[in-house]
């Protein structure tokens, strides 16, 4: 009984989890006067497949699902190197003020956003990078968290790997890119699809960053579906919406194993 027990509370909660994204897909292919129809129902009486189109014509979507690609993949690519890199350093190597200056850049995780956007901001305008896609990514290539994470992946490999690559004559850069790094692929694998799926659906910076409508990213323009005083449909709001969420299940479902097998690894102990 306690093993039916444990599946019927699974598919509860499952329930729980999928309903809001069935009911996004199914008010985005309403119309709009039946979004808000009392008492609401499942399915929708008239399919409106036009939803759809009107997102690319009231907004450049082509154009700002490209501008998401790059700012996600390009700070996602960014965070893999700088984290591995600093992961490594503070896992394996030696050298002073190790310790001060891991837990200084642990610190940083406790700073929100919005305290430091406006020096970020002075900097990204000095440095003539202002309204440009780069203003997203340079800021976002250090991450503490992602940091922290290889470096708890390091310190789980043991030490016979670096000492025999020692012998054979392999330096340090050899020993990291060759040995270690290949090692880590399940917790790089983690790091990668929060990368992307916190990039992807980033809101604040792109808000403060961006001002012509040809760099904005998909947050952005679904922002301007709503129209003026809200009085854009909101069933074309949800059908920007479904189709921006195709990109991040797809990463999920392809980085599932990895994603599981890093978790499940970062659980155990060297």
């Amino acid at each position: 009984w306690g093993r039916w027990l444990l599946f019927f509370a699974l598919f509860l909660f499952s329930i729980l989890m999928v309903a809001p994204l069935l009911w996004t897909i199914s008010t985005s292919l309403r119309t709009p006067a039946e979004s808000f129809s009392l008492p609401p129902k499942w399915l929708p009486t008239d399919w409106a497949i036009e939803n759809y189109q009107q997102v690319f014509e009231l907004t450049p979507f082509l154009r700002e699902i490209l501008n998401s690609f790059i700012v996600t993949l390009g700070t996602m690519g960014g965070q893999l190197v700088t984290a591995s890199l600093a992961g490594y350093a503070f896992a394996r190597l030696e050298f002073p003020g190790k310790t001060v200056l891991f837990w200084l850049v642990m610190a940083t995780m406790m700073i929100p956003l919005q305290a430091t956007i406006i020096p970020v901001f002075v900097l990204i305008s000095r440095m003539g990078l202002s309204d440009t896609l780069a203003s997203l990514i340079l800021p976002a290539l250090p991450t503490a968290f992602g940091t922290f994470l290889l470096r708890q992946y390091f310190m789980q490999i043991p030490k016979d790997f670096e000492e025999v690559a020692l012998v054979d004559g392999a330096n340090q850069f050899y020993i990291f890119l060759r040995v270690y790094l290949p090692l880590v692929a399940p917790g790089l694998a983690v790091l990668a699809v929060l990368a992307f799926n916190g990039t992807w659906n980033e809101f604040y910076r792109p808000l403060v960053f961006l001002v012509t409508d040809t760099n904005f990213t998909i947050p952005l323009g679904l922002n301007d579906l709503k129209g003026y005083m809200m009085t854009g449909s909101i069933s074309v709001v949800l059908a920007g919406v479904t189709m921006s969420l195709v990109p991040v299940l797809i990463v999920y479902l392809f980085g599932q194993r990895y994603l599981m097998e890093g978790i499940m690894m970062g659980g155990l102990k060297g």
